[in-house]
């Protein structure tokens, strides 16, 4: 047996569990949920109360890491990365634990037991991940592209630099499938390992900070460039079918997920990706230096319309606080923004969410026929005929509260065209009830089910 399902690996956790909610366990039908992986766990123990003028401590949680770690070592041998639970506990202490595996066709939950997103089709991405950048006819360098000023100051500023012969070049660009921007070679050219400096020594830190200061952004090896495309962008289905990609005319960066004419080339220090771009927006510049902002999926930032322009002002901000707005593409129709689905409708709308209303509830008839709507998701109550989802004949993923998706199984009327779903279900709803649905869904793909395993034990009088 599987350590995994053993009780004895539980049976802290689940002191633990029952010492908190002894009072809801005791009710008829009275459960306690939660879910434990390898990188997050979401638990209700309860927190031990921290004594007055001190901050909590490691110790004082010490009892739930120790019983969180048994689980999380009994998930590792048994080859898994998350594992959702249900437990009940009578009186006399009979233990029934209820453990559920999303498998290969369900993302683990967020921060509760019910499942992620249903991936309904295999290998599928959402629409933002599979759009290739466009051609930009007449794209050019920059206008302040100077390749003998920029080896010149990059020879001044790193005397001692050791270069990349054109061999090494050549492979990279071999390696990557691309040409690289001349300004690119003339850099490595000059500056190949800044590690081999001998004016800078082995502390890192004096490394990166000369990178800042003289060039904008902290430098990789020639042999770590890498090509920010789409495919390294990781998603949830939840988030990613909210994200649109789209390329306003008076933009220098295409609104991509990832480009292969992204090469990066750097980090700005914090975390954020350096690259030049061969694939610029209509009013960009080939070569030109974009940073992709780790707190965005979507898109990049102008840093620089050239390498040399960077370099004759390295100390710029990149960040420029511009955000899309959401219409037409993005609809959120509530009490607080987009009032109306009949406000919403454009033939631009690719995501429409409808969350809590002041009035009746919503009609999906003003959004038939739109040719790019492909994203649906609905608050509990927010639509008056779930059936009326037969007439978004383009969509790919939806998501739904559990009645819902209730109405449109028992009427066989589930579209059969999604590539992803979701159960829009909060802590209040049973996570049995919402596996079981999840299960009724992914067997109309034929998809893997999630499992469940019943693990009984005894954990005596309370």
């Amino acid at each position: 047996m599987s350590p995994l399902h053993d009780f004895s690996t539980w049976e802290p956790l689940l002191r633990l569990l029952r010492a908190t909610h002894a009072q809801a366990l005791e009710a008829p039908g009275g459960y306690v949920a939660g879910s434990v992986g390898l990188h997050s766990w979401s638990v209700p123990t309860g927190r031990r109360r921290r004594q007055p003028g001190r901050a909590h401590l490691v110790s004082d949680m010490q009892e739930e890491f120790d019983a969180i770690e048994r689980v999380r070592d009994a998930l590792t041998a048994a080859g898994g990365t998350d594992v959702s639970f249900t437990l009940e506990v009578s009186p006399d202490g009979t233990t029934e634990l209820r453990l559920f595996d999303p498998g290969s066709a369900v993302d683990p939950g967020l921060g509760n037991a019910h499942p992620g997103a249903l991936r309904l089709v295999e290998n599928a991405v959402p629409e933002p991940w599979r759009r290739l950048p466009q051609a930009v006819p007449g794209a050019r360098p920059a206008p302040s592209v100077d390749l003998a000023w920029l080896e010149r100051t990059l020879r001044e500023r790193a005397p001692e630099a050791i270069g990349a012969n054109d061999a090494e070049i050549a492979s990279a660009e071999a390696r990557l499938g691309v040409e690289l921007p001349e300004e690119i070679k003339v850099l490595y050219r000059v500056i190949r390992v800044r590690e081999e400096w001998p004016d800078l020594g082995a502390d890192g830190a004096e490394a990166m900070q000369w990178d800042l200061e003289t060039i904008g952004f902290e430098l990789l090896p020639l042999e770590d460039l890498f090509v920010a495309g789409s495919s390294r962008q990781p998603f949830r289905w939840e988030h990613a079918s909210n994200e649109v990609a789209v390329t306003p005319p008076d933009a220098a960066v295409q609104g991509l997920a990832g480009s292969p004419g992204w090469i990066v080339i750097g980090d700005t220090g914090g975390g954020d990706l350096v690259a030049v771009d061969l694939t610029p927006g209509p009013r960009g510049h080939i070569g030109q230096i974009i940073v992709l902002d780790h707190e965005q999926s979507i898109g990049a930032e102008l840093f620089a319309e050239s390498l040399t322009d960077l370099v004759r002002d390295p100390e710029r901000n990149w960040y420029s606080g511009r955000r899309w707005r959401d219409l037409p593409h993005v609809a959120h129709v509530n009490h607080q923004s987009v009032r109306s689905v009949e406000a919403a409708a454009h033939p631009e709308l690719e995501v429409l969410s409808l969350g809590v209303q002041d009035g009746e509830p919503l009609s999906l008839a003003p959004v038939f026929g739109l040719p790019r709507l492909r994203t649906l998701s609905s608050y509990p109550g927010a639509l008056a005929d779930p059936l009326e989802i037969a007439g978004l004949t383009g969509l790919e993923f939806l998501e739904l509260p559990p009645e819902d998706w209730r109405v449109l199984l028992d009427a066989d009327a589930v579209p059969r065209g999604l590539s992803a779903a979701a159960i829009l279900a909060y802590s209040d709803r049973d996570p049995r009830v919402t596996v079981a649905l999840a299960n009724e869904i992914l067997a109309l793909w034929a998809r893997p089910l999630i499992t469940e395993t019943v693990v009984e034990g005894h954990l005596g009088p309370l």
